[in-house]
């Protein structure tokens, strides 16, 4: 079996792996398959977090392609990036 990978597709993959690796963050991914388009506050009800610490935990999914964010005026809607998503699936696919 020889995989054929890029650098750049590597870090991208292992950045993401990354993110999932953290309880909360996996929590959050959890939440947003059944509640696309929710905003902060929803998760921050959802997880007995505070909010600033939701937020940074958005902004890592954010960085590493799991979450898109979309902002509606004064509030910030979130959902799973499909297309990353999709990108990764066929990545781990690949190799396992």
């Amino acid at each position: 079996c020889t995989l054929e990978i890029t650098g750049e597709e590597q870090e991208r993959l292992v950045r993401m792996f990354k993110a999932l690796g953290n309880p909360t963050r996996f929590e959050i991914l959890k939440f947003l398959v059944t509640h696309p388009g929710c905003i902060t506050g929803d998760i921050v009800a959802y997880l007995p977090i505070a909010q600033a610490t939701v937020s940074q935990h958005l902004k890592v999914l954010r960085e590493a392609g799991w979450v898109a964010g979309v902002t509606e005026g004064p509030a910030r809607s979130y959902c799973l990036h499909a297309d990353n998503i999709a990108w990764f699936r066929a990545r781990v696919d690949d190799i396992f």
